[in-house]
């Protein structure tokens, strides 16, 4: 059945707002069926976490529905990747509901590598505690944003929907669940998905040409738009001046403003570089970052300042610097050896940045699986975690970890066997292929086999 891709109206409300909210075309029997399924699981065995799938296999019908298909394309491109963590959040009557928060362990970074996809089996109105969110909140470096400013109160856009509604959002966007008020259980079904190749073209349907818009903030969405349909966003200059103007506004925390100021810096282009570098070592983690959003716009023309930056004697600076790199993705190319320098760096975070780094930059080819390969056996489980999905992001090139990746399978880390699984598909070989089924044939899980059913 052919995907239903978003169209540039959808795509720009998602770049913009940080959630889309998609329709399954499946009848509400199916729904109906799913939510009786959920309710007794829950009465005889409480959470299955990870293992929903197992338990309840007729919600692939929903993750395969086109509309949920064409939708994560859009954002995450083709090829995406269902994450092994799940979860079902259940949302009883009375329930007092959440505190905003978000989900993500990334520190706010806003090219969309994540997404978050919540389905509900049931009619779900506002009084049954839907999930809200904060629309733009996926952009904000903390959530003491000043213009407007929020708090734990707020419940945001409340993503109510009838049965089969599937709320999917960008991972770093604030959200919580809402007081349940009615009667009835409520049910939602959580999955994160992955990008697995850096945009080269749209992925949606549509004209596809330039950002259309009028705002203060278009500099912001232009930037996204740009970037999720493959290009680099024209770099112009700017006089000292103004580049100054800018720099200053970095430091002004969760403000729209400080936004802006990056993304025009970035627009400008290499001439901004060398006053934004010196701010990657600023004891404030909020100016780190906004600067890193700027040299991350500008991408080619900072890398070779990035890479020195790798060397620095501060870690923080070093962990900024492979960050950034890591976001600006293929047109980083020139730093691969830096950042296989950086995987023995003697901070974990900077290894892991580094890991992470070489998916995105290095996925065109073998040069970091190798270094990527020995990763895997590094002593920090985030280290492993991004290295094992940097392999599964450089595919089918990276047929030499084959054996790493087999011993990965036994990793004491749930998350690294589980990308371990998918490196091992996305290679491909026959080898890769052997491996992989000789693992599933003795791992298989039966979904029958539960309390009092043995046999």
């Amino acid at each position: 059945m052919a995907n239903k891709p978003l169209n540039d109206e959808q795509m720009r409300e998602f770049i913009v707002n940080g959630y889309v909210i998609a329709k399954t075309g499946l009848p509400p029997e199916f729904h109906e069926d799913v939510y009786q399924r959920t309710q007794e699981l829950f009465e005889k065995e409480g959470q299955p976490g990870n293992n929903l799938l197992a338990r309840v296999p007729e919600i692939r019908a929903v993750l395969e529905d086109p509309g949920v298909v064409g939708a994560l394309t859009a954002m995450l491109g083709h090829n995406y990747y269902m994450y092994p963590h799940r979860h079902v959040h259940f949302n009883q009557p009375g329930s007092p509901g959440q505190q905003l928060h978000i989900d993500s362990m990334t520190r706010r970074r806003h090219r969309t590598r994540w997404a978050m996809a919540m389905y509900y089996p049931q009619d779900t109105t506002d009084d049954m505690g839907p999930t809200g969110v904060l629309a733009k909140s996926h952009y904000y470096s903390n959530r003491d944003r000043k213009d407007p400013p929020w708090d734990d109160s707020e419940g945001g856009a409340l993503m109510a929907g009838e049965a089969g509604t599937v709320n999917i959002v960008h991972y770093d966007i604030f959200h919580r669940g809402t007081a349940n008020r009615s009667q009835k259980d409520r049910f939602m079904m959580k999955f994160l998905f992955t990008r697995m190749e850096e945009p080269r073209s749209p992925s949606w349907n549509g004209d596809r040409g330039e950002w259309k818009g009028d705002g203060d903030d278009d500099v912001i969405w232009a930037g996204q738009w740009d970037w999720h349909s493959g290009h680099q966003s024209s770099n112009g200059a700017g006089s000292t001046a103004e580049i100054g103007e800018h720099v200053g506004r970095l430091n002004e925390g969760g403000t729209a403003a400080s936004l802006r100021s990056a993304y025009t810096l970035g627009a400008m282009g290499a001439a901004a570089v060398p006053h934004l570098m010196p701010l990657l070592r600023d004891e404030s983690e909020t100016l780190r970052r906004n600067a890193s959003y700027a040299l991350t716009a500008i991408g080619a023309p900072a890398v070779g300042d990035l890479v020195e930056a790798l060397r620095d004697p501060i870690w923080s600076t070093r962990e900024s610097a492979a960050e950034t790199i890591c976001d600006i993705g293929l047109a980083a190319r020139d730093g691969i050896p830096a950042l296989i320098d950086a995987l023995t760096d003697p901070a974990e975070s900077v290894r892991a940045h580094a890991a992470e780094a070489l998916g995105t930059v290095s996925q065109d080819g073998p040069m970091a699986v190798l270094p990527l390969a020995k990763a895997l056996g590094d002593q920090d489980e985030k280290v492993r975690r991004a290295a094992v999905l940097s392999l599964c992001q450089i595919g089918q090139h990276a047929i030499d970890a084959v054996s790493a990746l087999r011993a990965a399978l036994q990793d004491e880390n749930r998350y690294v066997r589980g990308k371990a699984i998918h490196a091992l598909y996305r290679i491909g070989s026959p080898v890769a292929q052997e491996v992989l089924l000789d693992h599933l044939m003795m791992a298989r899980w039966d979904p029958l086999t539960k309390a009092g059913s043995y046999y």
